[in-house]
């Protein structure tokens, strides 16, 4: 990446003075991508449910994915509807699928469409199923499109070896971006690899950052940090605020009652 510490005027002029500015060169370097990695995302990667526009809840499980338009919808909106419209969905209203069969050539309709969330769900569905080198080619085309969720996948299948070697250059390149792009357990498990190559003051400073998206796990480091003596008691009184802060975004009475109702119905 350039640095615009030093302009040239001439490619030939360029080759000649490099090395008196190579060092200077990567260090600036470096700093540009740190303002980027670092830069506070202005929402987590999953983004706000379309309808009721509060942020989606960072457990999966607490919304729902639509094949006939894409949309992650919350089980707030998902239940309040099937209240009025059982067979239509929230989003779109159209008529929901009535077998997988119909679901898959809705979904294959938006793959083609370019619909990056399509292309990443059809991914996700293929890791599901231990397809690997299909997952791979979806989540690759998801992730050129800038989709958070799939650059960390990649991440995890470069580190895990699942269907490519392992390489931990893409390991980190993946998981930057996907941090970049406002994924919390992606930043967290940067945050990791920061700790244990002995860089506490990095992996302090993306623990903060996935704790104030809502991430639990970050919380925890963070706690076991504290105790031993590298957060200050101001920082983590702040962060716990953040991160409350961040948590309580994603309720309503609305989304707390179906949880209720779905609890209540798989007892």
């Amino acid at each position: 990446d350039d640095c615009d510490l030093v302009r040239y005027c001439s490619n030939e002029c360029q080759k000649t003075h490099k090395s008196e500015h190579e060092q200077a060169c990567k260090k600036r370097a470096a700093e540009l991508r740190d303002e980027i990695l670092f830069k506070q995302p202005e929402s987590i990667h999953l983004g706000n449910c379309p309808i009721c526009c509060l942020p989606l809840p960072l457990d999966r499980t607490k919304s729902s994915m639509y094949t006939c338009c894409s949309k992650m919808i919350c089980d707030g909106c998902n239940r309040a509807s099937q209240t009025r419209d059982y067979d239509k969905c929230p989003f779109c209203r159209k008529t929901l699928p009535k077998t997988k069969e119909e679901g898959y050539k809705l979904i294959m309709k938006r793959v083609k469409a370019n619909d990056p969330a399509a292309i990443n769900q059809v991914g996700e569905e293929q890791y599901d199923k231990e397809d690997y080198d299909t997952a791979f080619e979806y989540y690759t085309k998801a992730a050129e499109l800038g989709v958070a969720e799939s650059h960390f996948r990649l991440s995890l299948m470069y580190h895990f070896e699942l269907g490519v070697e392992k390489d931990e250059g893409k390991v980190i390149h993946h998981m930057e971006k996907a941090a970049i792009g406002g994924h919390p357990r992606a930043r967290n498990n940067l945050g990791c690899e920061e700790w244990n190559n002995d860089n506490s003051d990095r992996a302090l400073k993306h623990w903060i950052i996935a704790a104030t998206q809502g991430h639990d796990d970050s919380i925890k480091h963070l706690m076991n940090a504290y105790k031993g003596g590298f957060v200050d008691r101001e920082v983590l009184a702040a962060t716990l605020r953040a991160h409350k802060a961040a948590i309580d975004a994603t309720k309503s009475p609305q989304r707390e009652a179906a949880e209720k109702y779905f609890q209540d119905l798989h007892r």
